[in-house]
């Protein structure tokens, strides 16, 4: 499971031109998922999310973690494309949508995150607060 968290002042998903989701100051996480991922893995990403200490503390320091700030995720099969050969990529390591689906939602709900909508084409606003943007991983059973 992949994670892009990406700091922000705001950020909103919209579908077909209506606002499904929309945050202030927290964190943007662009989720994906692959075929050995389970529950356990979404968990400790979605715990690995809420520890990160990314915002400043009073001396401006990133040394604060995610607190009560917002949170909003999208599912983001593309993040396990593979572009090596070729100018096409193969999402071949994204897992199945019934998957993908079951472990965005938990990981949404152990977040206590708002959400995109699984499947549509979104429109992601976002103003980068920093910009501070990290890519995490987690491995399922067998995934190394």
């Amino acid at each position: 499971m992949r994670a892009l968290v990406q700091r922000v002042a705001r950020a909103r998903v919209s579908v077909a031109g209506a606002s499904v989701a929309e945050i202030g100051p927290g964190l943007l996480v662009l989720l994906g998922v692959t075929h050995n991922d389970d529950i356990a893995c979404a968990e400790r990403l979605a715990a690995r999310v809420r520890a990160l200490r990314i915002f400043a503390d009073a001396q401006g320091k990133m040394n604060e973690p995610l607190g009560d700030r917002e949170v909003c995720c999208v599912s983001q099969f593309t993040l396990y494309g593979d572009a090596q050969r070729g100018t096409r990529p193969s999402f071949t390591a994204a897992a199945e949508p019934v998957l993908a689906r079951t472990l965005f939602e938990h990981f949404c709900d152990e977040l206590g995150a708002l959400r995109g909508q699984f499947g549509a084409t979104m429109q992601v606003e976002l103003v980068n607060d920093g910009p501070v943007t990290l890519m995490l991983e987690v491995h399922g059973p067998g995934g190394g």
